[in-house]
């Protein structure tokens, strides 16, 4: 299989967008500039702008050929968009690897399922900047690649234009992320007075990724690439010992709680609705992230909560008049929005997204276990990211570790 991914070419400036409030109910996208127009040119796999995604990732490390290669087992336990991602690019990247994927939940019953996919996102406390801007900018580059194709549509990928509002002025009003998404800006004074309770605005426009399709056509991708998934639950990473897996990769989410004992895990409740408002164009949200709007594909995701520690998998009829409220008072048209279908999911959150590698002795073996967890509500926003950053982790487990005997 032939998979693309875009490198943006430094030659080309970031695209600007403009945004005019023509009325109560609506906004236009009424300006794209000839950057933007460039970026869409470029989307197509025959342009010089874009390598086979096997060929990148494996680089020139010579997996292909390593004598050692053929002989390596990897386990990735999680079926969430992190999950498939990772499985992906390691299936990808090291052909001669057998990968397996496990997991006790598939879609549309994922975590992953219940999130509006929109990408943007907060940083970690201690994690380098840098890194955190390499990890969103992968993801999105990704996404983007896809959503100019012709399986955007498939896989559920379309761009997204909007605004992020806040009732005071942020901290950052250049978030680290603004560099990667396409025409960001300030709002200006005209275009805040559709929102009186608002201070500050930014527009941009951003990809919005829907699971729902986006993790069957991962996986598709990935059973391509010669990948196994298996419907199990693991409770204790020492189950995984008899089947001798040279390497496992850990992107259980929230499950790493009891799977692999980590106490910095904690739950953040998130509920959702889908309504039928099809006159909607264009995202809102407010800046807290406690109240947006995003259009998708075949319906208007609305939310939302962020109930930390709350275990609660049902919805919550409060909670789902709170929400159309507060988003109602953001688009009043809303009210007329007939709803389609509510929706809870726990945020895996951690206070820093783990991605890091130890040794774990398991059985009389030692075995490197990869971790990839904690991302909160940017699962899908860093999934990409992450994916290869745990790829070249696994990538170094395997070359520094030797085969194993096998009888």
């Amino acid at each position: 299989m032939r998979s693309w991914v875009y490198h943006r070419p430094t030659s080309v400036r970031t695209p600007t967008a403009v945004f005019l409030d023509i009325g109560p109910l609506a906004f236009i996208l009424v300006e794209v500039s000839a950057q933007l127009k460039q970026f869409l040119q470029l989307s197509t796999p025959s342009n010089e702008h874009w390598t086979c995604t096997r060929d990148a990732l494996v680089g020139n490390c010579g997996e292909q050929n390593h004598p050692m290669m053929k002989s390596m087992t990897v386990v990735v336990v999680g079926g969430g968009v992190v999950g498939f991602s990772t499985a992906v690019c390691i299936a990808e990247a090291l052909p001669y690897c057998s990968v397996t994927l496990i997991a006790d939940r598939f879609t549309p019953d994922t975590t992953s399922d219940v999130a509006a996919g929109i990408l943007i996102c907060s940083p970690f406390p201690d994690i380098p900047l840098e890194q955190q801007q390499r990890w969103f900018k992968e993801s999105i580059d990704h996404l983007l690649a896809i959503a100019q194709s012709e399986q955007a549509s498939e896989a559920g990928v379309l761009l997204s234009s909007g605004w992020q509002i806040h009732k005071e002025l942020p901290v950052d009003k250049v978030p680290f992320w603004s560099a990667f998404v396409l025409g960001f800006r300030i709002m200006t004074d005209r275009e805040l007075k559709r929102f009186p309770d608002h201070k500050f605005g930014q527009a941009f426009t951003t990809v919005k990724c829907e699971c729902s399709n986006y993790l069957p056509w991962m996986e598709k991708r990935f059973r391509k690439a010669g990948g196994q998934v298996v419907k199990q639950k693991v409770n204790d990473l020492q189950e995984l010992s008899s089947q001798g897996y040279d390497v496992i990769v850990n992107c259980s989410g929230l499950g790493a709680k009891s799977l692999v004992g980590d106490s910095q895990v904690y739950p953040v409740r998130g509920q959702v609705l889908k309504v039928q408002a099809p006159w909607l164009q264009h995202f809102i949200r407010d800046g807290e992230g406690q109240s947006y709007i995003y259009p998708g594909m075949h319906s208007v995701t609305v939310g939302g909560t962020r109930q930390v520690d709350d275990w609660r998998l049902e919805v919550d009829p409060e909670d789902s008049q709170d929400i159309l409220e507060r988003c109602s008072s953001l688009e009043p048209s809303l009210s007329r929005a007939r709803v389609l279908g509510e929706s809870v999911g726990l945020r895996p959150s951690r206070k820093n997204v783990r991605v890091e590698r130890e040794m774990v002795l398991l059985g009389s073996r030692q075995v490197p276990v990869v971790h990839n967890y904690g991302h909160g509500g940017w699962g899908v926003s860093l999934s990409w990211g992450t994916a290869l950053e745990a790829l070249g982790l696994v990538r170094k487990c395997l070359h520094e570790r030797p085969p194993r005997a096998r009888l």
